[in-house]
Order: C-alpha cells, then sequence, then structure tokens
C-alpha cells in the first residue's frame, strides 16, 4: 500500500517544476515521502491535493547542456529545464547509482543549492529507491525522482566559504554550533546571507568550487571529547570539503552526522523563534547527507561529512539569533506522536523536521522537537 502510494504521488508531479513564486521549492516528492516512510500513506493524496494548487509547470530547456558543458550551466537557473532535461537522459542511460556517484562530488560543493533543497531532495529520493518497492526493480519515477532532485541541485547550485578557522572546533556538534559567529546582516535571503561568512575573521576555510583548493580543508567536530578531524591540503581530484580521520578514531561518519543533526534538532527549540522555517535545514540537510551514504562508495563518505556540517555550520550562522529563547521540552515524545502532530500540522517544514528528529532518535531530540514544531501554523 505505502509503496504504491508512493510511486503515485511521483506520477501526480512527474510534470511539476522543482520552484514556484521565484524561489519557493517544491516540497511535494519530499514531504509526501516522509509521510509514507512513516506509515501516513492514507493522508497523502489529500495532502497533495492542497499543496499541489500551488505548483507550477516543469520548466522547458533553453538549449541542451553536452557532456562536457556542464560546468558551464552549473549554478544557473535559468537551466533549469535543461537539467532537467540532461538528467532525464543520464537516469535512463545508466544504473541510478552510478549517476549518483558520479554527480554527487561534483554538486558535494554547492550544498547550500536552494537553501539546501536540492541536497535535501536528492536524500528523500534515495530514501525512497532504498527502500523496496515491492518488486524485483525499483519503480521508474523513484529513478525519475533521483534525476529531478539532482538536477534542481545542479540548477541552483551554489558554493560558499568553508567554516575552517573558527572557536567552533571544538569537541563535539552541540558546542561546535554554540560557538558558530552570526552573520552580520541577517536581513536578506539565503544567497545574500552566505556571501557574508567568507568576511567573518571567525570563519573562512576553503572557498567551495568545482575545482579542488590549493589550501586546507574544513575541520569536523569528534564525538565523545576528541579533537577535531585534522584536515590537510586536498589532493588532485579531491573534493575541497575532505576531511580525514586519524587512524586511532574509532568514530563512523554515520556517528558524526547523526549527532550533527541531533544537536540542529534540538537548539532548533530554543533559537528557531527568529525564523523556523530556515533553521529547520540544519537538522534536514545533515539528515539528507546522512541517508544518501548507503548509496555512495566510500572514498565519497568523508567529503559527505565534512560537507554536512558546512552547511548545518552556515545555516546556522545565517539564522541563528544570538540566544536562545527558553523552551521545556515534551517528555515522553516518541517517534509516532511526533510525526502523527507534523502531519496533523501539515506544514511540510514541520513534516521534515519531525523526519529528521526522528532519524537522530534520540529521546531529548523528539521531545524538543515537538516544542519546535509548536512555531508551525497550521
Amino acid at each position: 500500500m505505502a509503496n504504491a502510494t508512493l510511486d503515485e504521488v511521483y506520477e501526480r508531479l512527474c510534470d511539476t517544476g522543482p520552484e514556484f513564486d521565484g524561489w519557493l521549492s517544491n516540497h511535494a516528492p519530499m514531504a509526501a515521502e516522509a509521510l509514507i516512510h512513516h506509515g501516513h500513506a492514507d493522508r497523502v493524496h489529500r495532502w497533495l491535493d492542497d499543496y499541489r494548487r500551488n505548483l507550477e509547470p516543469r520548466p522547458r530547456g533553453i538549449s541542451p547542456i553536452g557532456a562536457d558543458e556542464w560546468p558551464a550551466a552549473l549554478g544557473d537557473p535559468t537551466r533549469t529545464g535543461d537539467w532537467l532535461n540532461f538528467f532525464e537522459r543520464e537516469m535512463t542511460t545508466d544504473p541510478w547509482p552510478d549517476v549518483l556517484a558520479r554527480w554527487w562530488p561534483r554538486l558535494l560543493p554547492g550544498i547550500a543549492a536552494g537553501a539546501t533543497h536540492g541536497v535535501i531532495r536528492v536524500g528523500h529520493a534515495v530514501r525512497a529507491l532504498l527502500t523496496p518497492p515491492g518488486s524485483a526493480l525499483p519503480a521508474a519515477g523513484r529513478i525519475a525522482e533521483l534525476g529531478q532532485a539532482l538536477a534542481y541541485w545542479a540548477a541552483r547550485w551554489q558554493p560558499m566559504a568553508l567554516p575552517g578557522s573558527g572557536p567552533y572546533r571544538t569537541t563535539d556538534p552541540r558546542s561546535a554550533l554554540d560557538t558558530v559567529p552570526r552573520v552580520p546582516d541577517q536581513r536578506f535571503g539565503i544567497r545574500s546571507r552566505l556571501a557574508q561568512l567568507a568576511g567573518l575573521p571567525a570563519w573562512p576555510g576553503v572557498p567551495a568550487g568545482p575545482s579542488p583548493a590549493p589550501v586546507g580543508s574544513p575541520t569536523v567536530p569528534f564525538l565523545n571529547g576528541r579533537d577535531p578531524v585534522p584536515a590537510g591540503p586536498p589532493t588532485v581530484g579531491e573534493i575541497p570539503s575532505a576531511a580525514r580521520l586519524l587512524a586511532a578514531d574509532n568514530n563512523t561518519v554515520h556517528d558524526r552526522i547523526l549527532a550533527i543533526i541531533e544537536a540542529a534538532v534540538v537548539r532548533q527549540a530554543g533559537y528557531g523563534y527568529a525564523n523556523p522555517v530556515m533553521l529547520v535545514h540544519a537538522a534536514t540537510a545533515p539528515t539528507a547527507v546522512l541517508r544518501t551514504l548507503p548509496a555512495l562508495p566510500g572514498a565519497l563518505h568523508l567529503p559527505s561529512l565534512a560537507a554536512a556540517w558546512a552547511a548545518t555550520a552556515a545555516v546556522t550562522s545565517a539564522y541563528a539569533p544570538e540566544q536562545p529563547r527558553p523552551v521545556t521540552p515534551r517528555p515522553g515524545t516518541g517517534p509516532e506522536d511526533l510525526m502523527a502532530y507534523a502531519a496533523d500540522n501539515g506544514d511540510a517544514h514541520a513534516i521534515k523536521l519531525a523526519d529528521a528528529a526522528i532519524e537522530a532518535g534520540d529521546a531529548e531530540a523528539l521531545a524538543c522537537a515537538y516544542r519546535a514544531l509548536e512555531r508551525f501554523a497550521p
């Protein structure tokens, strides 16, 4: 039942664009996948009936993107239709894991794309593909959805200065986020805010770009009181955001990203009053990276960890206020309670925050997420 509903959702959305009303992201495939994944398939079509009224048709292409011409089109939203057509071809030419492995390292330095919605949509699509569809092969709609997600990421690709020299190089993600510096002007959109990161004395690391940078890369907070991950200069062909593990370290990439998600969810309760919608992405972006890991080659796991941390730190810098407001977590909140509350609310960001909190699996994260969801008007 749930598998069939998801495939129906993708069929209903295949002719819609990734954005509407300008920069607003189409959350329908992401929120619907989360609802279905957590047992609310019976709510999805009615929810989609309401949400779909906002959506715009899939944009048409201007000029085809050739196999060797993609760098020039990267980050050009006027080529969104061309990117959609490009990845439609990619997904029919090669198996989807091969396409993902080829494009993930190209897109990862631009993890801020579409206010991180590019990577988030990819994460939901990959989870759908990794969930058994009830047949030997994944439904074509799931493969097409991954192609649309990658196309959106490519069209809105946005590099940023990576965190690499600040006091946030501490022992765990929570204390690290406590010391992330804030951008000085939080009045405008995310592109304006992220552009200010390079000017923060406590921030600059390696400027992200499609080619390897000549100097060091960012550190990632260790867990369990360890020191930060040391990062040396990248080698030829390596992603600028790659970080290196010490041989003695026993913490897995999965555990580290999970801790980043937990920290971001817990902080959402106290800091989300300033901008509850945008601060959700400090948790949902690393969640998307985490659920994509099983489909990626091992060589891409460390760069993915560093990019997950960079996204969370950047969203925190761009949207978090200086001080939190007191919040009393809701004790005894379970995963089913939280997702049911989010489903009743109906806001796409509320649904995705609940999804991230459940992924974190921590009792405190669930209790804090419930309070954070109270800020979303149904």
